[in-house]
């Protein structure tokens, strides 16, 4: 039970950490922080970070590199980071934190898209596992596409209270609204990439089994490729000066966001598994509308919730299909299990044992042994009787 209660509780502290990392990316952009500095900056401290783990704790039984697994870690680094960043921080500054928290849920159904043709993943639309999965796929995408072209009236309006820092910025939150298709369109893009870096990375995982070495790699060559593409597109250097504001946001984002969250994503598979942590992403969806609303003075439109609704309903449907097929399958697998143990057993009993046999035939010799002597006996009386007549 304590056992239960910690994994749900450092679930809870991923989540807080997450929507912690959009909130203050979406101030720091508000106050005019470049998206572009922003992920270049990222990368470079998760790298920092995370390096001293992979080097104390991996050196020992790090594999070898081969081309083959150091070119699948740079498709990572750019499906994973490079271009997942950009689409979601330009998709932030131009929408909102709860619309981003939003389409987060969709990065399970588009792994989902993804991994079919692929054969990763299996449709299996004969049974209800793989009904339910694309059925959920079909309904988190429905959401997130009537959250992007629909806002509707506002439902929950701005929150009295106002924090001094974010009216300071200059910028409403809501001001973003004007420009509504492109903030989801990227944020969806961004959920694409990220759903397009773990089918890359479950293999590389297979091939590679030293996961914070090969995390260190990526976000290195992710620094190398954000600061160039930064420098291309900002190549002012005073709009790359961190105040007190800005450093905590990189630093917060490359530390607590990159390296923490991943050490105790980590640690909660290892305890419950894949699925179990999925299930927490509606809970970023809640903390950072709250947080949205009370600090950045979000007002939530109809549009918005009914789609976010819809997505976490999606969500929930497909990890109910893939909860139904983890089972399904481990069924099938306790009962191949069984037929080979029944065959084995039926072998034994056909064939005795090799050792019982030579043992049994021992026993045999020496009971023939030992009528041996009464059978000479009775010959000789036989012998005698007939030399004298009888």
């Amino acid at each position: 039970m304590g056992n239960e209660m910690m994994v749900f509780m450092v679930m809870v502290i991923v989540q807080v950490a997450f929507a912690g990392m959009i909130i203050i990316t979406k101030l720091v952009m508000d106050s005019g922080m470049n998206p572009f500095v922003q992920s270049a900056y990222k990368p470079i401290f998760a790298t920092i970070s995370i390096a001293p783990f992979a080097y104390f704790l991996e050196r020992k039984t790090r594999p070898k590199m081969t081309r083959s697994i150091l070119f699948q870690i740079f498709l990572c680094s750019i499906f994973g980071i490079t271009a997942n960043q950009y689409t979601y921080f330009i998709g932030l500054n131009n929408s909102t934190p709860t619309v981003a928290s939003a389409i987060d849920n969709l990065i399970p159904a588009f792994t989902f898209i993804i991994a079919v043709p692929l054969g990763v993943e299996k449709l299996g639309l004969r049974s209800i596992a793989g009904q339910a999965k694309l059925l959920g796929t079909i309904v988190c995408v429905g959401g997130a596409m009537l959250l992007s072209l629909y806002h509707g009236k506002v439902v929950i309006g701005q929150l009295g209270f106002h924090w001094k820092y974010e009216e300071n910025t200059g910028k409403d939150v809501n001001s973003s609204h004007s420009n509504f298709f492109l903030g989801p369109f990227l944020l969806i893009m961004a959920s694409l990439t990220y759903a397009i870096w773990l089918i890359i990375q479950t293999r590389v995982n297979e091939k590679y089994a030293a996961p914070y070495t090969c995390i260190t790699l990526i976000c290195l060559m992710a620094s190398v490729e954000s600061v160039i593409i930064g420098f291309c597109v900002v190549p002012k250097l005073s709009e790359w000066a961190l105040n007190p504001i800005r450093a905590i946001s990189v630093v917060y984002n490359g530390v607590v966001s990159t390296s923490f969250a991943y050490f105790l994503s980590s640690w909660c598979i290892e305890k419950k598994g894949p699925l179990y942590v999925s299930m927490f992403n509606p809970l970023l969806l809640i903390i950072s509308a709250f947080i949205s609303w009370t600090l950045l003075r979000e007002k939530l439109y109809l549009g918005v919730v009914v789609g976010s609704i819809i997505v976490v309903a999606g969500l929930y449907g497909f990890l109910w299909g893939k909860k139904m097929e983890t089972g399904e399958e481990d069924i099938e697998v306790n009962k191949e299990k069984m037929k080979q143990l029944s065959k084995s057993v039926d072998l034994e009993l056909q064939l005795p044992n090799s050792n019982d046999h030579h043992i049994e035939s021992k026993q045999i010799s020496s009971e023939l042994a030992k009528t041996k002597p009464c059978e000479d006996r009775l010959s000789k009386i036989v012998e005698r009787d007939h030399s004298t007549g009888h």
